[in-house]
Formats: structure tokens, C-alpha cells, sequence
């Protein structure tokens, strides 16, 4: 019945519209989206008052209210009674100026009938709460411009779409992904441009892990939309999920391109080049974001500690290690660091009481990390206590069962204790478990000899420590 009468409220049968959206199975959520639909459906034969009658009757849940106040203030808005309009939208605006829809059309509203300075200061006090976002930059520009904005919707059919997009929108958010997916597409079906009902679409077949899905409908977003990057962004993400990188790369590049300083996406583009194990072309993606004007930022240490990583494993270790004491400057304590860069120092041989403190600091704030857990037991491993490295490799192992590293520490640490038997037993599952290309043949020759006596990790720490070159 609600998907019969949202047909006919796009072929403008209103009559029909309203009887089968009427009959229409009920319950709380469809109550709501069959009296506002129905309410655009009154609009649309030109009953303007029994629409708004029909809305304010509507009694039920607290979250009643916002809807029933911003879809009688459209309705009252293209019926041209702006005064009545302006009544409801500030309602709704003071019963939540944190939504992004009542504050849109309240701000629409008041460029109109008010004055710019005011619609200006609803699209600031929006972005106090969520910097940025793309819609309301916009709002924010076009009104200090001084412009006269249009209402947020023109026509029953996109009064409609705007009714199912908030409540289909909302039920993602609450777990009612069943229903979310009907109430969007039946947004779409009635308003096919509406970016935001494209992207909450995505995000909920993202959610429910259907990639494929998510990229044809990021592909529909209009280019004209002030959505369109953030689209892209998602787009190139989920092309890369299913094995399309270069595509994806492409297309973070070209956004990139047409905004050097955009440092959401040289993060993403980074992101997908580092996991590809492109590592020279990602230390000079996060180096562009790091020269961008918001690159020095403290919030932004994850770009230090991501092209310290890409550093690292292109084997630049000097560089490497300036960028992650970098992030570490700006952000001190961050877990993530302290152990990439400990690690690292005890994987050399190097500044070893420094980086043990350092690693143990990582795992007090993040004692089920299994990676980090791994450190500390290597860390154990390098100034030859087996004991303990034991202890937490075995903990590690708990925390991550599959990572061939850690599978092939463990091994390393129980031969050192006498353990033989299970100590090639870690190897084989680390070597099963599809190592780094360069560590496959070192596995299979500690499978076949065992650990020669004279490759004391140890010996060769304290050696450099002698020499004064450690910690």
C-alpha cells in the first residue's frame, strides 16, 4: 500500500496517493511516514489546511515533534504562508538545532524573509557542532554573498522523499536497516538527485556488507552536488574493497588535483596506497597533506605516523624515524606510536631501556591489542628475557591468532626456552599464514635448522649498547 501510494504521489494521482497510503500497515514509524506523506499528498490537490490539520493531530513518541513541525513548515512554506512557515521552523529549530535538515531549512527560510546576517548565524551555529560539512559551507557562503536561498524542497514529490529520506536516515542510525533500505529507495524512486538519500543508501549497504552495491550508488550522486567529494572519497574507498585500486586511486587523485589542501582525501588516497604496500608513493601522498596549511595541526599527527610507517618499510629508517617522533611531539602518549617507533628501536638493537618504557606505556592504554602486545613480548625477546617474552607473545597469540608475525615470534621465543616441538609448530602456522615475501624463506630455514646458538639477538643489542650507539 505505501509503495503503491508513493507511485501514485509521483504520477500526482494525490486521491489515489492518500487512499492506499492510508491503508497502509501501522505502528509508530509508518504512522509518522503515512500521515506526513499523506499530508504532501493533501498539498498536491491543494488542501493545504487538511494537510497541516492532519500532521498536528498526529499524536506519539517524543521524536513526534520535529518531524511534524519541519514538514508543516515546508507545506505552509510553498503554500506561501511564510509567516505560519517561519513559526514552525523555528520550533523545530529550537527542539534540535543539531539537525542538519531543520537548520537548512530554517536558514533557508530566514535568507528570504529575514535577512542574511540571520540565516548566516544558523549555518555558523551548525557548524560549531560539525565542522565542515559540505552542505552547510555552502549555506555559510551563499549568505554572506547575501543571496535569497530557494526552500530546501519545491514540490509534493520532493516533500515526500524528504519525509522517507529523515526517517529512512534515522532508522540506519537505530538498526532498522529493513526498513531504512525501503524508506530511502522510495526517496530516490520519488527524488532520484537527493544526495543526502544517495549517501545514507551507501552507508547502509556499506554497513551491510554489500560493496558493490555502495559504488553504484555513490556513481549517482549529481556532479553539481556539494556531496559530490564526499562521494568520491566513499566511492574510491570501496572500489579499492573490491580489487579495483587503480580506479579507485584515480579518482582520489583527480579530487585531490582539483584541491591540493584536501586532506580528507591525500588521507584516504595515503590510506589505500599504504595498504597496497605502495610505499614511496604514499610517503609523498602524506607528505602533501603535511604541507597542506592544516598539515601542522595537532589533530593531524596520524599523517607523521602514517608516512613514518611508508619511510620505514621503503627502508628510509633516518626519515622514518623523524616523522615518528614528530607525531610523537604532537600527540605524546598515543599508543600507536610509542609501540611503531619502540618496536622499531628493538628490532635494531637500539635505545633499548627507552623503547621497553615506551612499549610498556603502549600497552597500559591498550592491553588487548594483540600488536602491541607482540612488541613488548619481542622487545622481552631482543634483551634475551624468554620468559617473559614467552608470556606475551602466548597473550598476543590469544589476541591475534592469524598474524603471521606473532605466530613467528612465538616460535622464535619457545625454541630459546627449549619448547622445539611447539616452536615449529608456530612456524608452520606462520608460514601457512602468508608472511612478507622476505620472511617466508627465513621461516622455512628455522623449520629446517632450528635457531642456530650463535644468533644471539641479545649479545648483538648489548654489543651496540657498548659501543655506545643505544639507548
Amino acid at each position: 500500500r505505501l509503495v503503491a501510494g508513493v507511485r501514485s504521489l509521483k504520477q500526482k494521482q494525490y486521491g489515489a496517493a492518500q487512499q492506499n497510503i492510508n491503508q497502509s500497515v501501522r505502528g509508530p514509524i509508518t504512522d509518522l511516514v503515512a500521515t506526513l506523506l499523506s499530508g504532501w499528498a493533501s498539498y498536491g490537490a491543494g488542501n493545504t489546511q487538511t494537510a497541516i490539520s492532519a500532521i498536528d493531530k498526529l499524536a506519539g513518541p517524543e521524536w513526534y515533534p520535529i518531524f511534524k513541525d519541519l514538514h508543516s513548515g515546508m507545506i505552509l512554506e510553498l503554500a506561501n504562508k511564510q509567516k505560519e512557515a517561519g513559526v514552525r521552523f523555528e520550533r523545530a529549530y529550537k527542539l534540535d538545532d543539531s539537525a542538519l535538515r531543520v537548520s537548512d531549512a530554517y536558514a533557508r527560510w530566514l535568507s528570504r524573509n529575514k535577512d542574511a546576517a540571520a540565516a548566516t548565524a544558523i549555518y555558523q551555529g551548525f557548524d560549531k557542532k560539525l565542522a565542515r560539512h559540505p552542505l552547510v559551507v555552502e549555506g555559510i557562503r551563499e549568505t554572506k554573498a547575501g543571496k535569497k536561498l530557494p526552500p530546501l524542497v519545491e514540490n509534493p514529490q520532493q516533500g515526500a522523499a524528504e519525509a522517507l529520506y529523515g526517517i529512512g536516515a534515522s532508522l540506519t542510525r537505530r538498526g532498522g536497516e529493513d526498513l531504512a533500505l525501503v524508506y530511502l529507495q522510495l526517496a530516490l524512486y520519488l527524488n532520484p538527485n537527493h544526495s543526502l538519500a544517495l549517501l545514507s543508501l551507501a552507508d547502509l549497504y556499506e554497513s551491510v556488507k554489500k560493496p558493490q552495491m555502495a559504488i553504484k550508488v555513490y556513481e549517482r550522486v549529481p556532479s553539481n552536488s556539494p556531496l559530490k567529494r564526499n562521494a568520491q572519497i566513499q566511492l574510491a574507498t570501496y572500489l579499492d574493497a573490491v580489487d579495483r585500486t587503480d580506479e579507485g586511486i584515480k579518482i582520489l587523485n583527480a579530487v585531490v588535483a582539483d584541491d591540493p589542501k584536501d586532506v580528507e582525501a591525500i588521507m584516504a588516497l595515503g590510506n589505500i596506497q599504504r595498504a597496497r604496500k605502495k610505499f614511496a608513493d604514499c610517503g609523498e601522498t602524506y607528505g602533501k597533506g603535511i604541507e597542506a596549511p592544516t598539515g601542522a595541526d595537532k589533530q593531524n599527527w596520524v599523517l607523521y605516523y602514517f608516512r613514518g610507517i611508508c619511510f620505514e618499510r621503503s627502508k628510509q629508517w633516518a626519515k622514518a624515524e623523524t616523522d615518528l617522533k614528530k607525531a610523537l611531539e604532537m600527540q605524546p602518549e598515543q599508543p600507536h606510536v610509542l609501540n611503531y617507533l619502540g618496536y622499531s628501536w628493538i628490532d635494531q638493537g637500539v635505545n633499548l631501556d627507552e623503547a621497553m618504557k615506551m612499549i610498556r606505556r603502549a600497552v597500559d592504554q591498550r592491553p588487548d591489542d594483540g600488536y602491541i602486545v607482540d612488541s613488548l613480548g619481542w622487545a622481552y625477546y631482543r634483551i634475551a628475557d624468554y620468559e617473559n617474552a614467552v608470556k606475551h607473545l602466548e597473550r598476543a597469540i590469544d589476541l591475534k591468532p592469524e598474524d603471521p608475525t606473532i605466530n613467528d615470534h612465538l616460535g622464535d621465543a619457545y625454541w630459546r626456552v627449549g619448547r622445539t616441538l611447539e616452536a615449529k609448530f608456530q612456524w608452520a602456522h606462520a608460514r601457512d599464514l602468508k608472511p612478507e615475501a622476505e620472511e617466508l624463506p627465513k621461516i622455512e630455514t628455522k623449520l629446517r635448522d632450528g635457531l642456530p646458538e650463535d644468533t644471539s639477538n641479545a649479545a648483538a643489542a648489548e654489543k651496540k649498547k657498548e659501543d655506545g650507539r643505544g639507548g
